[in-house]
This record gives C-alpha cells, structure tokens and sequence, in this order.
C-alpha cells in the first residue's frame, strides 16, 4: 500500500495517510504546565507538513508526577482554553490530533520534589546517574486507582478541548510499563506476579478511558515490543499483552521499546542485541502485527521514504515519525511532493551511554525550541553545547515548577 493511502480506523475514523508525527517529550509548558505558545507554533509548523495523525509529547495525568519540569499537565478545567487552542491550532487543516496521556511512575526526576511512584519500590539502575531519580514508593491500592480515574478524566477533557483521541502511554519504562516488567513489578497482589495481574492496570486504563468520551473518539496504546533488559518484558509478554488488547476497544496500537534504563528508542539496547539503524522495531512489530486486530503502527529511527514503505509491505499499518520532523518538519509533505529527503542526526557516542542518551535528547530539543520560535533547525549544533544549554533550561524550569508547586499547596 501507498504512505499516502487513507487508513480506517476501528471506530470508523479515517487518517488521511499512514505517517504520522510519533510523541517527542518538548517540555515547554508554560509556568502553569498549560500549553505555551511556543509548543502551539511547534505543532502549526508540523500540521504544515501534513501528517496522517499528530501525537503530542506526554501530556501528564498528574502535575505531581511529571517527566520533566517544563511539562503539560491536563488533570482539570482550569486551563482548557489553552488546550482547545492547541487543538485548534494544529487541526486547522483537517490533521487528527491525539494526546499522549501519560504518568511516569518511578522514572521521576529527584530534584522536582515529587514522591515517586511505582508498582514496587525498586529503584532505577543508571549506575551513577541513578541518584538523580527520586526513590519510589510501592502504589497502594487508592493510588491504583486514583491513576485509573486519572487517565479517564485527562481523556475526557482532551475531547472537550478538541482533540480527536488518546494515546495511552504504556511503554518506555513509564508506569504502566513498570507494572507490566517482572522486573519492576514484584508485587504479590492482583496488580502483580503473572502477565495477566501485571496487564491488570492497562487493561483497567483502557477500558476507564473508553467509557469516558464518545465512540468516534479514538484510543490508542503505546506498547513495547521488548523492554532491551534481561529478565524483563520481552517479546513473548509483548505478544500476551496484545492479545489481551484485541478483546479492547483499541484503535491503534504504536510499538515501540527500551526504557530510561536501556534506550533502545535511540537505537541502544541493554541486552546483547543490536538494533538496525532505521525501523528499529520492525521485525518485532510485523510478528506482532500478524496477531493484532487493530492497526498497528511503528517508530523507531524512521527518516527515509523507502523505509516508511517497508514498514507498510512489512504488514504494519503505519509508520512513526520523530528525530527527523524535527529537522524538517514537513518532510511528509516534501515526500508526497517527490522530493527524496533523508534528514539525520550524526550519531553521539560518548563512552558514557547514559550521557550520550541526554545528549542526544538536548540535540533534539535544541530543534523543537528553534521550531517553536519559528526559526530553522541546526543539526548541525555541538552535542556538548546543546547538552549545557538544555541542562540550564530543566534547571530553571526546574524551580519554576518547584515554586508552583509550593505555591499552590499553601
């Protein structure tokens, strides 16, 4: 099939082809953690590109458990006008635009101030970056549930601002991710133990966030094909979680994987595999595209239009876009146009991993802050450049974030 072909979803929506801008964490909410207007002309400059769906970097469920300090938070009204602007803003031409909800569990910043949560008190282990992550506590079974509440109502408002659907974020080490890892989940109630008692709580997600906006909303899942880690999710706990999600009401499911411990996102693994430079998750995700009632959808590396089409032959529905629409935004329309662009970072491989996953991370973000200003990206900038300016703006939001916060629970 075409990139450019429509795709019909389960619920009867239809995107306008099979590309689709994939989730970037932009950390540039405004003090409140509502919307900027720097993130707003962001998501213009990537609408122009015209994409088959827009995915937002992760929209929190809870302002008390963020990814970063400069984060959106959707956990009431209070600042839904910003939110029905963004929404606005990037479906002036017709674009569907979905919200990635999502809470982060153990995988807390320390120095925001926040207790962690996790399905177990069992720490991140980045050897000596791991003190810079807060020290969780096992959820109670109220925090449970209050996460389950959490989720349905930020859906619920994402459709009253204007958005078309959700995205569940259930990957990358976050906490959904953490209760399906044997690893980070060593609880011994119904949360905990076999696959079916740690699928428990996204199962219980998906079906809250259905029930709380209409049928032509859309509901998606962000799901790891393997965790990259020893001992944890792998393929064979990947292939039970999406048969779990076929008896779901699911429209699309994205697969992905690696977490903060072993990014295997930015082409790392931590368990002896080598990843392919491009569609790193490809031949994992075809295997679990033949199982799946829903569309499935990939991300991972994606740049060129030849491998967009051989995720498509491969049997995948869709392809996800990210790194490579940061350094030209309307790459999907330079495509459609015939134009044969290949936008890439040089790969950073400083010996520390950890370091290089940061620096990698200050690169993209570097062309996310000149997209938002309406300037023209620079791959080109110095990793170590980067790295220092975007540790000096988490380290300003940073307070900014801490002060709101204890402002707000005077």
């Amino acid at each position: 099939m075409s990139p450019f072909e429509a795709l019909q979803l389960p619920n009867g929506q239809v995107l306008a082809n099979r590309i689709a801008k994939a989730a970037m964490e932009e950390n540039m909410a405004d003090a409140r953690q509502a919307p900027s207007r720097e993130l707003k002309q962001l998501y213009k400059a990537w609408a122009d590109g015209e994409p088959g769906l827009l995915l937002t970097g992760n929209v929190m469920i809870d302002r008390r458990a963020m990814t970063g300090p400069g984060g959106v938070a959707l956990e009431d009204e209070q600042h839904l006008a910003s939110f029905r602007e963004w929404a606005d803003i990037a479906r002036a031409k017709g674009v569907h635009f979905w919200v990635q909800l999502n809470h982060p569990g153990r995988q807390t910043m320390a120095n925001l101030g926040q207790q962690a949560l996790a399905p177990s008190a069992v720490a991140l282990d980045l050897g000596g970056f791991s003190k810079m992550f807060a020290k969780p506590k096992a959820m109670t079974e109220d925090d449970i549930n209050d996460v389950i509440q959490r989720f349905a109502t930020s859906a619920r408002l994402a459709e009253q601002a204007g958005f078309t659907g959700v995205q569940i974020h259930a990957a990358h080490g976050y906490l959904l991710s953490q209760f399906l890892s044997p690893l980070s989940n060593q609880r011994t109630d119904r949360w905990g133990g076999s696959l079916e008692n740690r699928a428990r709580l996204l199962v219980e997600v998906i079906t809250a966030v259905r029930a709380s906006v209409s049928p032509g909303f859309c509901v998606a899942v962000k799901l790891n094909s393997a965790d990259f880690q020893r001992g944890g999710f792998d393929a064979a706990d990947a292939r039970a979680v999406v048969e779990l999600l076929n008896t779901l009401p699911v429209d699309l499911l994205e697969l992905s994987g690696g977490s903060y411990e072993a990014p295997a996102m930015q082409g790392e693994a931590r368990d002896g595999r080598t990843l392919a430079r491009e569609a790193y998750f490809l031949e994992m995700a075809s295997e679990l595209a033949a199982i799946a009632t829903m569309p499935v959808m990939v991300t991972g590396g994606i740049r060129r239009l030849p491998v967009v089409q051989q995720v498509l032959d491969s049997g995948i529905a869709m392809a996800g876009i990210a790194t490579a629409l940061t350094l030209e935004p309307q790459l999907i329309k330079h495509w459609r146009e015939g134009r044969d662009l290949n936008p890439q970072l040089q790969p950073i491989r400083w010996k520390r991993k950890p370091l290089a996953s940061l620096a990698t991370m200050a690169v993209v973000r570097e062309q996310l802050r000149r997209l938002s200003r309406g300037r023209l990206p620079n791959p080109s900038v110095a990793p170590l450049l980067a790295l220092v300016r975007d540790q000096w703006f988490i380290a300003r939001r940073t307070r900014q974030y801490r002060a709101a916060m204890t402002q707000s629970s005077q």
